[in-house]
This record gives structure tokens, sequence and C-alpha cells, in this order.
């Protein structure tokens, strides 16, 4: 992990279900929506229980890469939005869902796909934040939000044994 990231906030599955209804109920006075576009990978989980929660049927994907695990690089579309779901009317109507924004270059590549989209991320750090239109929770820049696909649950030693106690 690069030194860049000061602190952790692991969010479990319990915790980052409940945050994806927050954001499903902060947009359903958002307007009216008739496709989500998950930005994969990490947008898919929560594209599924907004839409769920929204009653919308269709979902799309777009498919971005930008990280290998914690070290940010170039970003390239792997899969563009379809035509054929979307239209050809710069996004209106169209809610685009991830988990988080971070530094906004993802999130600036997809704005210029779907310049009249809504954007919703569960999880905003101050850079890519002006990018969204709706969030949960915004969290500081040198944060490293461990979202719950990443981890496994395991042991941890208590804090007196790790005194030497």
């Amino acid at each position: 992990m690069e030194d860049k990231w000061q602190k952790s906030f692991p969010v479990s599955w319990d915790q980052f279900h409940r945050d994806a209804r927050a954001l499903a109920w902060r947009l359903s006075s958002a307007g009216t929506f008739r496709v989500v576009v998950a930005i994969t990978r990490g947008g898919l989980v929560p594209a599924a229980v907004v839409a769920r929660e929204l009653g919308i049927r269709v979902i799309e994907t777009v498919s971005v890469a930008s990280y290998d695990y914690d070290k940010q690089g170039e970003v390239k579309v792997l899969k563009p939005v379809s035509p054929l779901i979307i239209g050809d009317n710069q996004g209106a109507g169209v809610l685009i869902v991830d988990d988080l924004v971070d530094t906004g270059k993802t999130a600036k590549v997809v704005r210029e796909l779907l310049p009249k989209a809504h954007f919703a991320t569960v999880y905003a750090k101050p850079q890519g934040r002006p990018l969204v239109d709706t969030f949960v929770t915004e969290v500081s820049q040198d944060t490293w939000i461990y979202l719950p696909w990443d981890m496994e649950l395991q042991f941890k030693a208590p804090l007196a044994q790790k005194a030497g106690e």
C-alpha cells in the first residue's frame, strides 16, 4: 500500500448494504431514472441495490479500469455503454452508480460518455466529489476504503497480546 494512504476505512457487507440503501433513499427524490449504468466492477453491488430500491429493471454496465489493487494508473474504457440501451440523448434519464469516487479520473471519463446522466456513488473523496451529483459518505483523500469484497474474516489478536502481554 502506498504511503499516501494514512487512514483506513473498513466497510462490512452489512454497512455497505445500509449505505447503498441510503444512496437509493437520497436518489428517490432526485428524479426519474429509466436505466442504471453500473461502473464495473465496484459499482455492480450498489447498482443492484439501488435499482431494486428504485424499481429500475434495466441495468447496463460500463467497464473502466484505473486501479491495480491500490495503485491508480491510466484510465481505460474496456467496455462502453451500449447505445441500444442508452439511446443517443447523452444520458438523460440515466443513473450512473459506482462504489466510490476517489481522484475523479474514472468519473470524468464516464461523465464525458454520458454528460446528462445523474452520477451517484456510495463514498466520495474531496478530489472526486465535484464530479458526482449524489453520495452518502465523504472520507478524506488519504483514506483507503476497504470494501467488503476485498476482505475476508480472520483472527485478530487482542491489543494486550500485541503489546507483549
